[in-house]
């Protein structure tokens, strides 16, 4: 068995943790909207035609805000086309996914989705193909009162008072060649702060979000947020990161030990983040929103394969990926990570909601299932609210190709000052059990509310055959000493422990 210890002091924290960072995203893609949240034919649709048992999952699953357009769909995409009457509106080919766009869901009726889904809708604007204009335009429709032509125009369309949506992401991983209208850093910053400069002239209410590096792993990784961030700093509020990670096939210490590389990535961009606001003499802080991330579980060549092998279908089954046990332990660090550093990560959105590296499974005209990977989601979004405690590891580690010292046991402590409840979260990487110790400096555990753990005999177990084979469980393997708790975790498990303070 393994041993760790772990100290933490309520006069130690990190930061309060946004509720935001427990977001999702859905995109224009595959069956992430048609039979994903839209399916009128289902004996579960609602009058707008939302499945309600998709609704009823996402509520559980406790999503905050939702990310929307896209994604690659949006650098093609024009918002127009997705309001107004449904049969008036055109059917167009989306060269992102190479599929055929019905616009029968657009702004409207994502907007009452995210109304009955109980989540704040974050907008993406298209800077691929569009600009400073047409961003204005769908801003106008979204947000401002009645009087002006857009503003009439949503009226029109059946809805008086406007949206408000708060937070607004300035395009989709401009950095990517991959992207229709792809930039250079300096045309993508450019445009970036003309258009965002606009926009808060119309509403200075709002939040922008920039496009940082579509992965760490971009060639121009680092010099892209340099540049972008020296034009376009002072109208940001947030700086966008995405990350997926594969290469199961490496091993389960290897692929585990991939979240640390994560929290190097997030202390990267948060350095060049201050240089250039050091470099600029601003006065704000430019936070994280990493507005898209997950587990890759397909390789690129087979989701472009599915891809070219079926083109220009409506709502094609694409990049569908089926997630194990050992992919949720992946899946709960990179969430624990934004945890750890809520003080400057207040955003994320896991990607993507229904379908694709999704939570959330549908069949079409048939039922829904959840895969491994929504219940650390879940659970976290749950119980950790409050303030991330600065805390100190000691004990066993090990070593990969990529990283001389992994912790064996991944944590992250929450302290609710309200409830007076310290929330504790562990991922165990090791195949075998491990032991972790927690010191709670000045504070005296009084009750052990809740201990849930998820894991499997079968690392490679999977929720597809049987919808309930992976799921979590309650136990009682929590001991208390003094200002001690002891937690025995089971061989590559994620565990959750909640505890009263007296």
């Amino acid at each position: 068995m393994r041993h760790v210890t772990i100290k933490a002091d309520t006069a130690f924290t990190k930061g309060r943790i946004d509720d935001r960072i427990y977001g999702s995203f859905v995109e224009h893609m595959g069956r992430v909207v048609y039979t994903g949240i839209y399916e009128p034919s289902h004996k579960t649709a609602d009058e707008n035609g939302f499945r309600g048992d998709v609704l009823q999952k996402v509520r559980q699953m406790g999503v905050t805000a939702v990310r929307y357009p896209g994604g690659n769909f949006v650098s093609n995409y024009d918002w127009r086309d997705g309001i107004g009457p449904v049969e008036k509106r055109p059917r167009k080919r989306d060269l992102a996914w190479k599929s055929i766009e019905t616009n029968e869901v657009g702004l409207d009726e994502f907007m009452k989705w995210a109304d009955a889904a109980e989540v704040a809708p974050i907008y993406a604007v298209n800077l691929g193909t569009k600009g400073i204009k047409e961003a204005l335009a769908v801003l106008e429709y979204c947000n401002m009162e009645t009087g002006t032509y857009y503003s009439n125009l949503r009226a029109a369309n059946g809805h008086e008072k406007p949206y408000g949506i708060k937070t607004w992401c300035l395009g989709n991983e401009m950095d990517g060649d991959w992207q229709i209208g792809h930039k250079t850093a300096e045309e993508y910053g450019r445009i970036a702060y003309e258009t965002g400069k606009a926009m808060k002239i119309l509403d200075p209410s709002i939040e922008l979000v920039a496009c940082g590096s579509s992965m760490s792993t971009n060639p121009t990784f680092g010099d892209w947020e340099q540049t972008v961030l020296e034009h376009c700093y002072p109208c940001l509020d947030y700086i966008s990161l995405h990350q997926y990670y594969g290469g199961q096939e490496k091993g389960t210490a290897e692929f585990l030990a991939q979240s640390l590389d994560m929290e190097r990535y997030i202390e990267t961009v948060l350095n060049i983040c201050d240089y250039v606001r050091v470099k600029k003499k601003m006065s704000h802080k430019i936070n994280i929103c990493f507005d898209e991330w997950g587990v890759w579980s397909m390789s690129d060549v087979q989701v472009q394969k599915s891809v070219e092998d079926a083109p220009w279908q409506t709502a094609p089954a694409i990049s569908e990926q089926i997630y194990t046990m050992e992919d949720a332990l992946l899946f709960a660090s990179m969430l624990m990570n934004f945890i750890k550093r809520a003080d400057r990560v207040k955003i994320a959105c896991q990607s993507l909601l229904t379908n694709i590296s999704s939570c959330i499974m549908t069949e079409k005209d048939g039922g829904v299932w959840v895969q491994p990977v929504y219940y650390p989601f879940a659970l976290m979004a749950q119980y950790a609210h409050g303030v991330t405690l600065d805390t100190r590891y000691t004990g066993d580690t090990y070593a990969c190709s990529t990283f001389e010292t992994v912790p064996c046991v991944d944590h992250v402590l929450v302290y609710d000052g309200q409830k007076h409840e310290v929330t504790a979260f562990f991922v165990n990487r090791m195949e075998e059990s491990a032991e972790a110790t927690v010191s709670l400096q000045g504070m005296e555990p009084e009750a052990v509310l809740k201990s849930i753990a998820l894991f499997h005999e079968d690392k490679k177990a999977t929720n597809q055959k049987e919808h309930g084979c992976v799921t979590p469980v309650e136990l009682e393997n929590v001991s208390c000493s003094g200002n001690e708790i002891s937690v025995e975790l089971a061989p590559l498990s994620f565990q959750m422990v909640q505890i009263r303070l007296k």
